[in-house]
This record gives C-alpha cells, structure tokens and sequence, in this order.
C-alpha cells in the first residue's frame, strides 16, 4: 500500500505506508497506556488489519511504542506519517480507525486527541 504523490507528469516520490502507533509502556510503573487494557487494542488492531488484507510488504504496519508522552489522553494511538493521534475506548474506536482513516483516508474526528493533552 505505498503510495505515490505525482511530482509532474514524469516524476513521483514513493509515501511511505501509514504506520499505526499504540501500547506504550513507561518502565517505571508510571501511568500509561498499558495500564488502560491497550494491549487488547494493540491485538485487535493487528488482527483487523490482516484481515483487511493492510499489512504486509509495503503495507500499513502496526507498532507498539515507548512512551508517547500524551498520557492524560489514554489509551492513545498515532498515524504517521500523518501524524493524527487519537484516543480510543475499545474495539470498535479501533475498527473505526482502520475502516475510516487506513482504508478510507477520512480521519476520525470525534477520537482525536486534542493537541494540548499530554503528560
């Protein structure tokens, strides 16, 4: 699923495919998104985008991340290289995310995370 941004008629730069950010852990015990069940986010996110057929060479890919620093908002998740964070609650905040903004490419304006949310 790369995609290609027309340059002229001639040229085209390669976008690199959408990464999806989630389940951050902090090492010290301190709050986190681990703490509010994002590893049942992480799994479900990973299976929903197989199924979707999303993953693989070229393809969106589904990472676990260090702290993102944007606690107050957990669980949150983030697109790049879009860069759109979101929050989300449970599986179907998560659907919701792959089916509007990995396949459609409409962000999901009601699960962004407010840009002044952080620690």
């Amino acid at each position: 699923m790369t995609r290609c941004h027309l340059q002229s008629a001639y040229e085209f730069e390669l976008l690199p495919a959408p990464y999806l950010f989630l389940l951050n852990q902090r090492a010290n015990n301190e709050a986190c998104c681990a703490q509010h069940d994002a590893q049942a986010g992480f799994d479900h996110c990973k299976l929903r985008v197989k199924a979707a057929g999303l993953n693989g060479p070229g393809g969106v890919r589904v990472n676990k991340a260090g702290c993102l620093d944007r606690c107050a908002g957990g669980p949150v998740a983030v697109v790049y290289p879009e860069a759109v964070w979101y929050s989300y609650v449970d599986q179907s905040d998560i659907d919701e995310i792959v089916d509007s903004h990995l396949i459609g490419g409409k962000v999901v304006a009601r699960l962004l995370l407010a840009p002044d949310v952080g620690h």
